[in-house]
């Protein structure tokens, strides 16, 4: 079979190829819905323009069906394969960047993850939400402001994270509920809770998305984080995490490119004897503490949520 990268593209075979874009384009216009039609029709310019730029092969089509065909095969209730290609391909942190605008001094947003779960316990200030789940306690304190400046208070604070084995309570067998919960700010806009020191994990690359990242070179790793998810009436809500300064993962990369400077906090360690910030018994285990200030940008109504690693 000829390869059509060798093969000059003559002004007849330009034509022709214009033409069968313009007809697939046009297959769209009875399309009662608006935006669909548009999303449709510039898909279809979008997909033509990849194909036409790189001459695709017929043999590099077929084995792109294969792709998409095992990355269906493998997906399940827990495992979604898609999501991992949409975040190893950086589309779903633009998705968040669309539609979460920077505004004034608003704190950024970053990928949702697979991992959250609704109903998470509610915890009380000053709380631990590890509930037995392995890892270095780590006392997390910080404000919930708006960009004016002026307290939030009784913003919901949703928190998750994995353990220091790199899994979350999820990817257990047992149904255990841990390393997340959710709580209410004080009347000042504040709020603490014991969490854990989080640690760098792979996002699932024994799959389709894996073999890619393998063949191209690129670490499956995340760097390690905690996620925050705050909400409030009359504010936009906030889906983040915290980046952990001086990972080292931060100079490799992050696998779902959801790391941004302002989200890269310092985490104090300190030894057994430490006293901790509100006096808490560690029973005799290091420990460590950050701080994030949160600053919510004012809208009605759910933010952007997107799934990713």
């Amino acid at each position: 079979m000829n390869d059509p990268r060798d093969t000059q593209v003559t002004a007849e075979q330009t034509a022709r190829e214009e033409a069968l874009i313009e007809e697939v384009v046009a297959s769209f216009e009875g399309a009662g819905d608006e935006r669909l039609k548009v999303l449709m029709q510039s898909l279809t310019r979008h997909l033509h323009a990849f194909i036409r730029e790189v001459r695709l092969t017929e043999d590099e089509w077929n084995l792109a069906i294969k792709f998409l065909t095992d990355a269906g095969h493998i997906t399940t209730g827990t495992r979604q394969e898609f999501v991992l290609l949409s975040d190893v391909l950086g589309a779903s942190m633009q998705v968040v960047a669309i539609n979460n605008p920077e505004h004034a001094n608003a704190t950024e947003a970053t990928v949702f993850g697979p991992f959250f779960v609704e109903d998470a316990p509610e915890i009380q200030i000053g709380e631990d939400m590890a509930f037995g789940a392995a890892g270095e306690p780590c006392f997390v304190a910080g404000t919930v402001k708006g960009v004016d400046g002026e307290a939030i208070p009784g913003a919901r604070i949703e928190v998750w994270e994995a353990d220091e084995d790199g899994f979350y309570d999820v990817q257990y067998d047992d149904g255990r509920m841990a390393a997340r919960a959710h709580l209410y700010a004080d009347e000042n806009g504040e709020y603490d809770f014991w969490g854990l020191f989080p640690t760098p994990y792979p996002i699932p690359y024994d799959g389709p998305v894996g073999q890619i990242l393998a063949a191209v070179g690129r670490s499956p790793v995340r760097a390690s984080h905690l996620h925050f998810m705050v909400t409030a009436p009359g504010y936009r809500t906030l889906v983040t995490h915290i980046f952990v300064r001086g990972d080292e993962q931060l100079v490799i990369g992050d696998s779902v490119f959801g790391v941004k400077e302002s989200l890269i906090k310092d985490f104090a360690h300190h030894p057994a004897e430490a006293p901790t910030p509100d006096g808490r018994d560690l029973g005799g285990r290091a420990w460590c503490e950050t701080r994030f200030d949160i600053v919510l940008a004012p809208g009605e109504g759910e933010g952007m949520r997107v799934s990713g690693a």
